[in-house]
């Protein structure tokens, strides 16, 4: 997965820059809401058509998202919660990027491209849905290809190159076929071990996939120790 790549060739890279910011005492907190307000920035521009700017800010956003975990590591900072900003704002990310793109294909009337839009937002949500609820129920889940960082490496290669349809296109079609797949992949690995069999399972009314106590708990997708996660739980 691209993930991994990314983690093998940015992990020196990333580490320096990290250093040299933990020493300034900046909160990885901050890092991570930086990222938010730069992705807003970005949505802002798309929504304005100007996307080669939004490309351009959605670069110094991943940027951020990139430092908070090697920064919370080395400030010694690292928490569970700050895994679960992280991934709560990773989605407002996603939310706040096609919403732009979709309001300015709405105010130039190319409502095909507004439909392609939604879709892709669409299976980005639940993308990291489908892993989450996945993980809570098969841990060490890793199925599909359209996870975070490949969705994100698309849309700033597709807002430099002014071929944003291209991109919304491939993310509405592939990230949706990768929910159906996980679907797929979540039902063999529950049908193989045989839930309806355990108390635990009987015990939920209104969930037939629930897992024991101890299996629920529920994470996004994780990425590389060494680079791109606070606490080894986002993506998706």
């Amino acid at each position: 997965m691209l993930t991994r790549t990314m983690g093998r060739y940015l992990a020196w890279p990333v580490d320096r820059l990290a250093a040299l910011v933990a020493s300034t005492g900046i909160p990885p907190n901050v890092i991570t809401w930086s990222a938010l307000v730069l992705n807003l920035w970005a949505g802002i521009l798309f929504a304005s058509g100007r996307f080669a700017a939004a490309g351009g800010m959605m670069i110094l956003a991943g940027l951020c998202d990139l430092l908070d975990g090697p920064v919370a590591r080395l400030q010694g900072r690292v928490s569970l919660f700050g895994g679960f900003l992280d991934s709560i704002l990773d989605r407002y990310d996603d939310l706040i990027l096609f919403l732009g793109v979709l309001v300015f294909y709405a105010r130039v009337n190319r409502f095909l491209d507004v439909f392609v839009a939604g879709a892709a937002m669409a299976g980005a949500v639940m993308i990291s849905y489908a892993r989450a609820r996945a993980e809570s129920l098969a841990p060490k889940f890793e199925v599909g290809f359209w996870d975070r960082p490949e969705r994100i490496v698309l849309m700033i290669l597709a807002a430099l190159t002014n071929r944003m349809p291209v991109a919304l296109w491939i993310l509405a079609i592939g990230s949706n076929i990768t929910v159906i797949h996980r679907i797929l992949q979540t039902w063999k690995e529950i049908e193989g071990r045989n839930p309806s069999a355990s108390p635990e399972a009987s015990r939920s009314p209104n969930n037939h996939f629930a897992a024991p106590a101890e299996m629920r708990t529920p994470r996004e997708a994780p990425k590389p120790r060494a680079v791109l996660s606070r606490t080894a739980s986002r993506g998706g």
